[in-house]
């Protein structure tokens, strides 16, 4: 796979499709790698007529790590966000948008459909409104506008997120069942759960790039990035927020405020989705990012 600077970083991406169709830029979540976007998922979006990219985000896969940086000391950050301070963290979502913008510029794209997930939605946001002229159209999938007052996730996902995950260099196969174990928490109920394929991912992954400390600096650059929703108003491209019914990490609520926030946006709320997209939606979730670019094409 490719590798590229992006505003002093390299990124690691991949394209699919032709180099001159339009294109769709998908971004990950908190501290997953570009290869959670399958490749299944992704050839079937470029046989719908798009040149897709997937990139590792910072600190995630095989772009950039932050190892260097101290780690983020989220009482320090908490006390300097409620004094409406800047606390000193690596970097922000907003950092994390321009690198995608910066991909765009070395692939010589102009613009693109922007799909983000999670925490790849919030970036995908800020992505239509703060580089607006880069951004063609908008699919917010399972993610939030950093409201403070939306419900949290549920206390059993938050314990299975804070666990304390095995090394995998000491224990792979407990390190592996810790991995299933989260995602197992994060699914939905509408959809089977397969056990083997999250397992062959997590190994996949893990063996592909392991860097635990990434995942909590991004948590950091969230905290630190705070409140979207001011910047959601400046969003003006078509945009449709999808999000799982059964979502017990980010909960349905979030993306109805994210709808809510932005004008003209699609909301669809799916019955027994979680956190996750299981193969099993893959056709009826290229639809809906389809059918959202298509609003562009009419509306121009």
């Amino acid at each position: 796979m490719p590798k590229t600077e992006s505003n002093g970083i390299e990124i690691e991406y991949d394209c699919f499709g032709k180099d001159d169709a339009e294109a769709i830029l998908l971004i990950s979540g908190l501290g997953t790698q570009m290869i959670r976007w399958s490749e299944t998922f992704c050839q079937m979006l470029a046989e719908q007529g798009y040149r897709v990219i997937r990139f590792d985000n910072r600190d995630t896969g095989l772009s950039t790590h932050f190892y260097t940086t101290p780690m983020p000391d989220f009482t320090a950050i908490a006390r300097a966000v409620s004094r409406g301070e800047m606390p000193n963290v690596p970097y922000t979502l907003f950092d994390m948008a321009n690198n995608a913008v910066g991909l765009l510029d070395k692939l010589k794209i102009n613009r693109a459909h922007v799909v983000g997930r999670s925490m790849g939605g919030m970036i995908a946001q800020l992505l239509a409104s703060e580089h607006s002229e880069r951004v063609l159209s908008l699919v917010s999938i399972m993610s939030s506008t950093g409201n403070p007052n939306l419900p949290q996730a549920s206390p059993e996902v938050m314990a299975a997120m804070t666990s304390p995950a095995p090394h995998p260099l000491q224990d792979e196969q407990g390190y592996l069942a810790h991995c299933v174990a989260l995602s197992q928490a994060i699914s939905g109920r509408g959809y089977p759960f397969d056990e083997s394929a999250q397992r062959d991912q997590a190994l996949v992954e893990v063996k592909r790039a392991y860097n635990p400390t990434g995942f909590l600096r991004q948590i950091a650059a969230i905290a630190v990035t705070g409140d979207l929703r001011a910047h959601l108003a400046n969003i003006t491209v078509p945009t449709l927020v999808l999000h799982g019914a059964d979502d017990p990490l980010v909960p349905p609520e979030a993306g109805k405020d994210t709808a809510a926030n932005i004008q003209g946006a699609e909301l669809l709320i799916v019955d027994g989705m979680g956190h996750d997209l299981p193969p099993a939606m893959f056709g009826n979730v290229v639809r809906a990012i389809t059918d959202n670019a298509r609003r562009t094409f009419n509306s121009a």
